[in-house]
């Protein structure tokens, strides 16, 4: 395996992202990996501050995504781009996918927006645009969403949205692995939680053998 990997985790909330990518830190680096743990919106003490208002806040759809980016180049610069140079594993719950599907999808926001918006923040170095090597997408309905979610916690902004936008993300994410399908890996969520970590597995062993 070489040594630098950057890893995105995408879905919509209640897919089981987070249990799932503790898992894979910890693999990592019993086989001698340093990782970087980190997650969007957010990543630096800036960035953290601009989540916050993006999760809370009600603001016009084009604030919303111009907020995400924002973000985005600031965890870039400062904790992704560092990391993969020195050489570690970067598992990110949540990137760039996220906000195709969410303002793209579930807002109905100017795919071709996004796009633009996309390639001015990622070109970092300036001659590449920084992907993901693999975006892990648990997919889930959201009606199973909705269950798992509605005696976990206080919802934000996003998770309080009814089932219909939920779909609409879920659509965003179909059509983001449309455009890129070499990068996803499509791990259906509502199996049992062995059943996606072994898939997780999966996807990464076979994305090594690339």
């Amino acid at each position: 395996m070489r040594q630098a990997w950057f890893i995105s985790f995408e879905g919509i909330d209640g897919a089981g992202k987070s249990t799932h990518i503790e898992g894979l830190a910890q693999w990592f680096k019993s086989r001698g990996h340093v990782v970087t743990l980190t997650r969007e919106p957010g990543g630096t003490p800036l960035a953290e501050k601009f989540r916050a208002l993006a999760l809370h806040e009600s603001m016009d759809p084009l604030t919303e995504a111009l907020l995400m980016f924002a973000a985005r180049r600031e965890h870039l610069i400062n904790v992704i781009e560092p990391a993969l140079a020195r050489g570690e594993v970067v598992l990110c719950d949540r990137f760039t996918d996220a906000t195709f599907a969410y303002q793209g999808g579930g807002r109905g926001f100017d795919w071709d927006v996004l796009k633009s918006l996309e390639k001015m923040v990622q070109q970092v170095p300036a001659s590449t645009l920084r992907q993901p090597d693999l975006t892990i997408w648990f997919d889930l309905p959201p009606s199973v969403a909705a269950a798992r979610l509605s005696a976990a916690r206080v919802p934000d902004k996003f998770e309080s949205q009814p089932q219909s936008f939920f779909q609409s993300v879920r659509e965003g994410y179909a059509k983001r692995m449309q455009e890129a399908p070499s990068r996803f890996a499509q791990i259906p969520a509502d199996q049992s939680r062995d059943a996606v970590w072994a898939d997780v597995l999966k996807a990464v062993e076979t994305a090594y053998a690339k």
